[in-house]
Parts: C-alpha cells; structure tokens; sequence
C-alpha cells in the first residue's frame, strides 16, 4: 500500500483572514462546497460563510454557479 502526499497549495497572498483561508483550503481538497456543506464540514455560521466567499468571488479566487463553490481554474 501507498500513502499518497496531500495536494500542495500555495495559499494567495491576498488571504489574510484565518476563516477565508480555512474556506479556501477546504474547497482545494473538495470538487467544490455548497455553503451548508462548508457550514458542516468547517463548523462555521452559515452567515459567516455567505461574506468569506463574497470575498473570495470579489478578488476572483472562487466561482459560484448556484448554490456550488469552486476554486477559480
């Protein structure tokens, strides 16, 4: 058996707050979240959740497409 090494992301400069990069390197490791999928998987409220990733589409590093989350390609 092989142990696989976690994907290395480099985590944008532009990141300052803890909460946004904990969306981020959650949505890096996941095909994308929808925000009550953040909300379970991180613990976070969903009200929260809602400004981190208007932030995150603002300065172009996730997209949304309805209720789905994904990092920006």
């Amino acid at each position: 058996m092989s142990i696989r090494a976690p994907p290395t992301t480099s985590m944008p400069d532009e990141l300052a707050s803890p909460r946004a990069k904990l969306v981020y390197l959650y949505l890096t490791t996941t095909q994308g979240a929808t925000i009550e999928e953040l909300q379970t998987g991180l613990d976070l409220p969903k009200i929260a959740l809602y400004t981190i990733v208007r932030t995150l589409r603002e300065r172009e590093l996730v997209e949304q497409d309805g209720e789905q989350v994904t990092i920006s390609s």
